[in-house]
């Protein structure tokens, strides 16, 4: 496991170097090559959520994630607004070559980067662990609660009372499930592959099945709309050789309509800050994605061009809200992602003065929050993630060629049949993360 500081460096010099290489390219096949490096990098992007849940206060994470994620919507309209202005006079080349300056501005930030705290005391780090979480406590006006800083080693924080302990049955717990853990693994030498044999196995496959429905719908259909704003952006009057002729650079109504529809974004973040933190992700999700398929549903009967963009629009709105949350709710299943220790200990129990930073501990505080048992919940959110790339690359070969063939209505039906199978999945997911509070105790949580 890297740090959350080593993944930001990773993501940027990757999508960076690699995009600005891939307008230099001699050919398609080495554009390919390039771009497949760039999508390496992006795929960086979700430990840096991680990493930025560790910084923000518990009982509003669901905001301040979404918060985050509203900076992929101004990407999405600066691109979009550079895709107007370069591709018709410059070409593609100083579009990639444009597009990579972001990335590569990352870089400038590296140096005051700071390393998760969670990721340092787990591997004994506990004074750099310290450093940090007094930089944070400066910064907001606070001061570090009084105790013991416990992990492999102790760091005093300040005088500690006498009654200074961490809670016993909370200790003997971890350590069970360590041991547990620990034999599991040593069963084989290739426990990676085990771990994923084990989402399939029949006490997790409707876990699995769930979750990969919901990553794959939303990148499917997310991407599908952003697609079909270019493919449906003629109304009626697409078919094969015209949409050939659509996608000319010259042709400036095509980035005019993903400018236009990429603001749909901006209030999708809106609704997903008002509802994610009250009405909880997975009804959060399942009203975005059954709202989308509202919004779409009149695109199978008539296509013209104010229809089709007020649709369009709409469907983006929800969809990118329920990508949104779905990019929430996962990390909150997953003990890597989801807790500040610091919160749990001192707070389950006013009279503990103990920080306690080991992840041992509180995964199994979480053993009544999971959707995958400790030793494959890594594996499994991980693999969804991939399902839903999946969805977004299958996307333009499947849906987007039924366009390129004169078949709107078909494709505009899958859509719909993807997005309302997504929100099905969504309502039987397991259990609901709103609420799930750092400061409970083991037997709060029963």
């Amino acid at each position: 496991m890297e740090g959350g500081r080593k993944g930001f460096l990773f993501t940027a010099i990757m999508t960076s170097g690699a995009g600005f290489l891939s307008a230099f390219s001699p050919n398609y096949v080495a554009l390919m090559a390039l771009r497949f490096l760039v999508g390496i990098g992006l795929g960086g992007g979700p430990v840096l959520g991680s990493w930025f849940l560790e910084f923000v206060p518990a009982p509003s994470r669901g905001t301040w994630m979404v918060v985050l994620s509203a900076f992929w919507t101004v990407g999405t309209i600066f691109e979009a607004s550079l895709a107007w202005v370069v591709m018709p006079k410059f070409g593609w080349r100083w579009l990639l070559a444009l597009s990579s300056v972001p990335s590569l501005l990352l870089l400038l930030f590296y140096a005051i980067t700071p390393e998760s705290p969670r990721f340092l005391c787990m591997k004994g780090r506990t004074m750099e662990a310290v450093d940090v979480l007094e930089k944070m406590a400066r910064l907001n006006g606070a001061q570090l609660p009084s105790g013991k800083l416990v992990s492999d080693k102790n760091i005093e924080l300040d005088e500690v009372s006498e009654s200074a302990t961490l809670l016993a049955a909370t200790a003997k717990a971890a350590k069970e499930e360590e041991n547990d853990n620990i034999k599991e693994d040593e069963g084989s030498d290739f426990g990676g592959f085990k771990s994923v044999s084990k989402l399939l196995s029949p006490k997790l496959l409707r876990a699995t099945l769930l979750l990969w429905m919901a990553f794959f719908g939303n990148a499917f259909s997310y991407y599908g709309i952003v697609l079909l704003t270019s493919e449906l952006s003629n109304g009626n009057r697409i078919c094969a050789k015209q949409e050939v002729e659509s996608v000319h650079s010259n042709n400036s109504s095509l980035y005019k309509n993903v400018f236009i529809s990429s603001f749909a974004e901006i209030p999708g973040s809106f609704v997903s800050i008002m509802i994610v933190d009250r009405i909880g992700r997975r009804l959060s999700m399942a009203s975005m994605l059954f709202t989308s398929c509202v919004f779409l549903f009149p695109l199978v009967f008539s296509r013209t061009e104010i229809l089709t963009r007020i649709s369009l629009f709409g469907a983006r709105l929800c969809i990118s809200a329920s990508f949104t949350i779905v990019y929430i709710y996962a990390p909150e299943v997953s003990p890597v992602l989801l807790f500040s220790t610091i919160s749990l200990v001192t707070k389950a129990e006013p009279s503990c003065q103990v920080l306690k930073l080991n992840s041992r501990v509180f995964t199994s505080l979480l053993h009544h929050f999971q959707i995958y048992p400790t030793s494959v919940r890594t594996t499994g959110i991980g693999v969804a993630s991939s399902v839903g790339r999946i969805g977004g690359i299958l996307c333009p070969l499947v849906a987007v060629a039924l366009v390129h063939n004169c078949h709107q209505t078909t494709a505009i039906l899958l859509f719909e049949l993807v997005v309302f199978l997504s929100g099905v999945a969504v309502m039987f997911f397991p259990f609901e993360t709103k609420g799930c509070r750092l400061n409970d105790t083991e037997a709060d949580m029963h």
